[in-house]
Order: C-alpha cells, then structure tokens, then sequence
C-alpha cells in the first residue's frame, strides 16, 4: 500500500514551517484591533485568557499565541495573573509529561544504552553526587519552562528520568511557569 505524500509533509522541515506559521499568526494578532479589542473586552473573564494563554505556553507551536495574548492583556494583578497562567500551563504540562512517559518509555531505555550516553555516565556522571547531578536535571529544566522554548523540551528531560515524581514535576512546572510568564507580563 502507498501512501500519498500531503503537501506539508513533502516539504524537508514541515514542523518549523508550521511553527514559523504559527509566529507570523501571533504576530498578526498583536497588530489586529479586533484581536485588542477582544481580549480588552474579556473584563470579568480576564482570568479565563490568562488560564488559555498559560495552556497554550507549554506547547512548541502554540507559545507565539500565547505570547500574543500575555502581551495584548493588561492584568490589574501582575502577580495572580502569572499564577493564573502558570496552573494553565502545568495542566499542559502535565498532560505532555503523560504523554512523553507512556510513549517513549521504550526509547528511552534504549537511548540510555547508546554510545554518548554511556560515555557521559562513565566519564562525566561518575564523578558528580546523584543527588546533584538530578538537582542540575531539575534546574535545567526549569529553566527551558520559564523561557518561550517548548515545554515538551522540558518535560522530556524529566521524563528521561525514570523514577521522577509527578508532583516534583509539577511544583517544578508551575514554579517555573509562573515565573516565565511573569517576566514575560512585566516586560
């Protein structure tokens, strides 16, 4: 059986297409009034798109459009509206972590018997504490949930670690966030 290549796909970077796709949307919605207005006009409902614009952080391809409604809206509270939008992005979270964990459990236990993954256990790991080495894992992936990069980065370093506990992760995701997004809301 042959299957019909589609016309995203037969191009040789069909993801970054549709991720450049996704920016050039979030930057025509940062200059439409209709869009302005919209998101102006949200009053009481103002916590409902900060929790959107948080659900749509974590995801690769969706975080221009949340970077768009971050900047459109105009929280009274800097502080509640990151909250707000940090427990929107750890449900994202959440669910990409379950996703990665149950897919790719497989792959990762293969990957860690590949040749650059046993040569930094050898040479690199075995001379750091355990203990520290996961508290740089930790920090690490802090870090890619408080930037603009995709969550699932994040959240596949975590998943890289087999016996990481769903609530680390979570304290971890929504810390960072909340963190990311406030920046982002004081900039």
């Amino acid at each position: 059986m042959i299957v019909k290549r589609t016309r995203l796909f037969s191009y040789k970077y069909p993801k970054l297409i549709l991720f450049l796709t996704f920016v050039l949307i979030a930057y025509y919605l940062l200059n439409n009034e209709l869009f302005t207005n919209i998101i102006s006009s949200l009053g009481a409902y103002k916590y409902l798109g900060e929790f959107i614009g948080g659900l749509l952080f974590s995801f690769g391809f969706t975080t221009p459009l949340a970077i768009a409604i971050f900047l459109k809206i105009t929280p009274s509270n800097i502080f509640l509206a990151a909250m707000i939008g940090g427990f929107g992005a750890l449900i994202s979270d959440l669910i990409i972590f379950k996703f990665i964990k149950f897919s790719f459990e497989g792959e990762f236990r293969k990957l860690k018997k590949e040749r650059p993954f046993l040569f930094m256990k050898k040479n690199v790991m075995s001379h750091i504490n355990p203990k520290i080495s996961h508290y740089i894992t930790f920090a690490f992936a802090g870090m890619l949930f408080a930037s603009p990069l995709p969550n699932e980065a994040a959240v596949l370093v975590l998943a890289g670690i087999s016996k990481i506990n769903i609530r680390t992760l979570a304290i971890i995701s929504f810390v960072f966030n909340t963190i990311g997004i406030f920046i982002l809301l004081i900039l």
